[in-house]
């Protein structure tokens, strides 16, 4: 059985999807954020020494980083289900979409996320942030025209990682200006993987 550690309001609700599109037997182990500092509790720290969200427990390992954790799963259990083949010119277009959503998609999100907190006072991160955000999301909404997932005209690995994205954009307040992105999402909640998701987080976040 795969042990997901599960943070509230964290990327690790992307693993709960995965693991139900997967099928496989799993449990979480829920943690909540600290309500003043919205930091993560420090008995996460005894699972993994970052004390970051999500971390499995498979086969006697401990692995973190939620790109990895959804590349291994996908590959060990569903690689034709969630994945493209190999060998297609799809499979190059999955890994960049998997990948883009930890690292040139996550960072101007983030920061239009934080920067919105009251105690927060950078006029430069917000501009930069502004700007990165503007950039990197009409690239993302260009790409979604006319599709309804990201690759291959299926779910894939690729989706379930670009959700938190989709979301990012709905919470900041900017899906009224990527249309593509607001459908994209709008699909996207009506699966079922995703629905159950959504559940179990709220269930566990209560």
């Amino acid at each position: 059985m795969i042990t997901l550690h599960h943070l509230n309001q964290s990327r690790s609700k992307r693993i709960i999807w995965l693991l139900e599109e997967l099928g496989v037997e799993y449990r979480v182990v829920p943690y909540l954020r600290d309500k003043a500092t919205f930091l993560a509790p420090p008995e996460l720290k005894s699972i993994h020494p970052l004390g970051k969200s999500p971390v499995i427990e498979i086969d006697g390992r401990v692995m973190a980083e939620s790109g990895a954790i959804t590349e291994y799963l996908i590959e060990r259990y569903a690689p034709q289900q969630l994945a493209p083949a190999k060998d297609s010119d799809e499979y190059i277009d999955y890994l960049q979409w998997l990948h883009f959503a930890e690292s040139s998609g996550m960072l101007p999100l983030l920061l239009k996320l934080f920067i919105g907190m009251e105690s927060a006072q950078t006029e430069f991160l917000e501009k930069y942030a502004n700007g990165e955000a503007a950039k990197v999301l009409g690239y993302v909404d260009a790409q979604l025209a006319g599709k309804q997932y990201l690759v291959a005209g299926k779910l894939t690995g690729a989706d379930i990682m670009m959700s938190f994205i989709a979301e990012a954009v709905y919470m900041s307040g900017m899906q009224e200006h990527f249309p593509n992105i607001k459908a994209y999402l709008a699909h996207l909640s009506t699966l079922p993987g995703y629905q159950k998701a959504n559940q179990t987080e709220a269930e566990l976040s209560a």
